[in-house]
């Protein structure tokens, strides 16, 4: 089987899902070849680059070199003015690349000015029309060339983000033009999303033979015609670039769970689409990671990166149990462990560098309401004790909820106020409501951004609290405030949270 990353995304870590993928097919004794087609692709086009007629355009190509190895080094994330234009000179150049093709494209995003990912009409006009899309003359060339050497009996592409769907349904085009009886298998986190909507009718048939929701391990090891084992199964980064990747370092990606092990938020896009929670023992968690160490060398992992959506209390007492030998950071839950001041002490004795967590807001009222489980005194001592301790702090804010207003925002803009300086980091979203959740038909709906494969529904806010003026009040409130100010300039750009604890 050949297991497929598409464009376009950063290109700071290698692709889990494929791993944990190539783990259980390589399991069950299937072979499996890994392409990390994003990375590639990206640092395709930037080997030849147009020429830029400005004077950023001009320097960000000579240096293009000199930069890529340096976002690479350790050196450059001690000094976050250097980083910061090595990061926007790379992207200068991708940027150039894109608008010789009239599209907007990144490190970090894809997206053609008349073509929406929202819409499987736009998606399939792609896939008839492969040629138009900016990566393929590499697809064209690297693909066929792979199938060549490994005879796939498969072809599994993983599709996660929006950015990734265009280049996806290119690729899928091209592929079943060359090879219409090779049959292709669509998963990821974006086609679940699809998938449990309760809407969902497949407008892909004909194009795409399978379409998988979920952790895809099982449909795969049968559609590769073996019997599946329920033994647990160690991804397998095997194959794919170490190396190469956009950090100073081997960044190791792992998920020791899949869903949320608290699932009570409302408009929580985890509980809309029903994902069970799953966790992987503690113990075989420890086991995995010291199986990936031993497996990726010679490149020494710097980074463990958990991408659970939140680590569960248990596996966090394991790790401050039994360190990984490796510094480590992800999303966790405000709980009272976090309030422990030995505790938060292991932790960080453990290797945890940064902890992303999902404040959303600073009013109680909004927090009950949102059925977030969590009170501000709790919060607020977790932060201070986090800080004392010596981890770093990625904290989420979600603005327009329906319980919330500019009072409720004021509020949370006063909290983050006088807890600067316990707050490493900043994220600012405006909220969306999933279009499969339970409180969504008990609002005044309206289409949201438009098209048949929208995950979100747009809704009349109940307090007037419109998106226009949430966006007023953070350009010309929030952002303004000087302690909050020096927050948001913290932030990496391009690869926020990514990069962040490199920098803690």
């Amino acid at each position: 089987m050949l297991l497929i990353h598409p464009p376009a995304a950063k290109g700071c870590e290698p692709p889990a899902g494929i791993a944990r993928l190539a783990g259980a097919i390589r399991g069950h004794g299937l072979p499996c070849t890994l392409l990390d087609a994003n990375l590639e692709g990206q640092m395709f086009l930037l080997a030849s680059p147009p020429q830029g007629a400005d004077t950023w355009s001009l320097r960000a190509g000579r240096n293009l070199k000199d930069n890529l190895a340096s976002l690479r080094s350790p050196k450059l994330y001690t000094n976050p003015s250097r980083y910061r234009r090595a990061v926007a000179d790379v992207n200068r150049v991708l940027e150039q690349a894109g608008r010789s093709r009239n599209l907007s494209l990144t490190l970090a995003n894809y997206q053609e000015q008349d073509l929406s990912p929202l819409r499987s009409a736009d998606l399939l006009r792609t896939a008839e029309n492969p040629g138009a899309n900016i990566f393929f003359p590499y697809f064209a060339t690297r693909l066929p060339a792979l199938i060549a050497e490994t005879r796939p009996a498969l072809i599994g592409i993983s599709l996660n983000y929006l950015s990734q769907a265009p280049v996806t349904f290119a690729m899928a085009g091209f592929l079943k033009k060359q090879y219409p009886g090779l049959p292709i298998v669509l998963g990821g986190g974006l086609v679940t999303s699809w998938l449990r909507n309760p809407a969902w009718r497949n407008p892909f048939a004909g194009l795409i033979d399978h379409c998988l929701a979920g952790p895809g391990e099982e449909a795969l090891v049968r559609l590769m015609g073996a019997d599946f084992s329920t033994a647990h199964q160690t991804p397998s980064y095997s194959g794919l670039p170490l190396a190469d990747y956009l950090a100073p370092g081997l960044i190791l990606p792992y998920a020791a769970s899949s869903g949320c092990y608290w699932n009570k938020c409302l408009f929580c896009p985890e509980k809309a689409e029903g994902n069970p929670y799953l966790q992987i023992p503690p113990v075989t968690v420890l086991a995995d990671i010291a199986a990936l160490k031993a497996a990726v060398q010679p490149n020494r992992p710097a980074l463990l990166h958990f991408l659970d959506n939140a680590v569960s209390p248990a596996l966090m007492q394991a790790l401050a149990a039994e360190p990984p030998g490796l510094d480590w950071y992800g999303f966790a839950r405000i709980t009272p462990l976090l309030a422990d001041g030995a505790f938060c002490r292991s932790l960080r004795r453990s290797g945890c560098r940064l902890l992303k967590l999902g404040l959303e807001s600073g009013d109680q009222s909004v927090l009950e309401a949102m059925n977030k489980g969590q009170d501000l005194a709790l919060i607020e001592k977790v932060l201070q004790t986090l800080a004392e301790a010596g981890i770093a702090t990625y904290i989420y804010l979600l603005f327009g909820t329906p319980s919330e207003s500019l009072g409720e925002a004021r509020r949370t803009m006063d909290f983050v106020v006088r807890h600067h300086a316990a707050i490493t980091f900043l994220n600012l979203a405006v909220f969306n409501m999933p279009i499969g959740s339970p409180e969504a038909p008990f609002m005044a709906r309206s289409e949201f951004y438009g098209g048949d494969l929208s995950l979100y529904t747009d809704f009349e806010h109940p307090k007037g609290w419109s998106r226009t003026k949430i966006r007023r009040f953070l350009d010309q409130e929030f952002k303004r405030h000087p302690d909050i100010a020096r927050i948001l300039q913290r932030d990496p750009p391009i690869f926020t949270s990514n990069h962040a604890a490199f920098f803690c």
